[in-house]
């Protein structure tokens, strides 16, 4: 967002973070994924263990409980799973609020045909990070 604006923070998003997420993947061992219910990329929907966190995290936030807070693991069928929240601040409304300037807009659409992460507000849940790892038997 610095270097380019909102403009270029669109490229980085869609093609250096899943990169960066593959890297620390290898590099951890660890699965390391961003999810959401409202997902701009296919890629990080949630599957139903993410989602019934996710619905959760939302219960949770509007019952009072702090937005750092948020988070979660459990073992699931052999394989450890965490999720972090991940909290909408006004930076984030820039590229996932409501009125998004045109050429935003359209380049957004460019990369993502199927956007569904828009119309948030600050201090809404915009999706987590989700870790797994399968420890060796």
């Amino acid at each position: 967002m610095q270097q380019g604006g909102p403009l270029n923070a669109v490229d980085v998003c869609a093609i250096k973070a899943p990169q960066i997420a593959r890297d620390l993947s290898e590099q951890s061992g660890w699965n390391i994924r961003r999810v959401s219910l409202k997902n701009r990329n296919a890629s990080a929907a949630a599957d139903a263990w993410e989602q019934s966190v996710l619905e959760e995290f939302e219960l949770q936030l509007s019952a009072g409980k702090p937005s750092k807070e948020l988070e979660y693991g459990a073992l699931v069928d052999g394989e450890y799973r965490f999720m972090k929240a991940q909290v909408t601040t006004p930076l984030c409304l820039k590229c996932h609020g409501s009125n998004l300037a045109q050429p935003l807009h359209e380049k957004i659409k460019m990369h993502y045909p199927n956007d569904l992460a828009l119309g948030y507000q600050a201090g809404e849940i915009r999706g987590a990070f989700s870790l797994s790892f399968k420890p060796e038997p």
